[in-house]
């Protein structure tokens, strides 16, 4: 247990990406039911965005599921029968879904005298680091980063209507918009806290000059930086030792490698050879792995059935020895 945005909360929480992008459940009772299980297994905090959503439509614009990961958060909890004000919700604001045209479309388009803004014509599309951009027969689906002052201030006060309350208690910047200085970005923030929109403010995708930044600005309003951590992506930056430094949360996303990207497989082999003495899955090793990195270190783990975040919650219980922790390190390592 330890404390993140005025909760005590296991280190282990749940993303809810998988619940509500491409890929996740056909049934929403499914995804529901996935996080009640989460929560009755004992998960107290969960990670959802403005930008868990399917575009509808080719663009940015206004899809109809808009919003859809946070709704989804606010049925779970709100058809949950256990102790509600317990539990940690973290959105996060800054980015859109993206969907391209097919081909023919995308022609069309390049032909039409129609102009658009060049500020909405130029937002700058930022990868996802685990290169996710999944196909379709309609398209591809990728990320757009928008975290102009103004859209991240009417993003913030649109999450806490879908979430039901009337501060956030957690807001990340989901990410470092290159067209738009980041002070900028973080004043908006700022200003969110001074109006009582959001309690705490996190930072994703970033490095330690952003973190610099932030810290300078929002000052003790400023407590977690969710960036990526696992085997795959061992925080080359080295954000999680800076975290550490000034006693800041760090929130690994992709935990186990990503759902959407291809991993290396090769780089979890250590950890198979450490889940077969524990007779338990090599994802429960991982994930136990990364909570023994810092003792202010949360994962985040999406999952798409009941049985996988029961499986990643047991990482919280299993004790790995130095041994093996020397073992795994020097696996990751190399």
């Amino acid at each position: 247990m330890a404390q993140l945005a005025g909760f005590e909360t296991p280190r282990l929480g749940m993303g809810t990406m998988a619940l509500a992008i491409e890929g996740r459940p056909t049934d929403r009772t499914e995804a529901i039911d996935t996080i009640h299980a989460a929560l009755d297994e004992g998960v107290r905090y969960l990670d959802t965005a403005w930008s868990y959503y399917l575009p509808s439509r080719p663009g940015t614009g206004e899809p109809e599921d808009l919003g859809y990961g946070e709704r989804l958060v606010y049925d779970a909890l709100r058809t949950w029968d256990g102790p509600r004000d317990e539990v940690l919700v973290a959105t996060k604001t800054g980015w859109l879904r993206t969907l391209s045209a097919p081909v023919a479309v995308e022609a069309a388009a390049e032909n039409s005298t129609d102009s658009e803004s060049d500020a909405d014509q130029n937002r700058a599309v930022i990868a996802d680091r685990t290169g996710a951009v999944s196909g379709n027969a309609f398209g591809e689906y990728g990320w757009q980063a928008d975290a102009r002052p103004e859209t991240i201030i009417r993003q913030a006060k649109e999450s806490a209507l879908r979430l039901g309350v009337d501060t956030l208690s957690l807001l990340y910047s989901h990410c470092n918009d290159p067209q738009v200085p980041y002070d900028e970005q973080m004043g908006a923030f700022r200003q969110l806290v001074d109006e009582g929109v959001v309690r705490y403010v996190g930072i994703s995708r970033v490095n330690a000059d952003d973190i610099e930044t932030a810290n300078a600005i929002l000052e003790d309003a400023f407590i977690a930086v969710q960036n990526q951590f696992s085997p795959s992506y061992p925080d080359p930056d080295h954000t999680l030792e800076y975290c550490e430094q000034l006693g800041l949360a760090f929130v690994c996303w992709s935990p186990l490698g990503g759902f959407l990207d291809k991993v290396d497989q090769r780089r979890y082999d250590a950890f198979r050879t450490v889940a077969a003495v524990h007779d338990c899955s090599y994802q429960r090793v991982v994930l136990a792995w990364e909570l023994a990195q810092y003792d202010q270190l949360f994962t985040i783990p999406s999952a798409r059935n009941p049985h996988e975040i029961k499986d990643s919650f047991a990482a919280t219980r299993l004790v790995l020895t130095p041994d093996e922790l020397r073992f795994l390190n020097a696996s990751v390592s190399r």
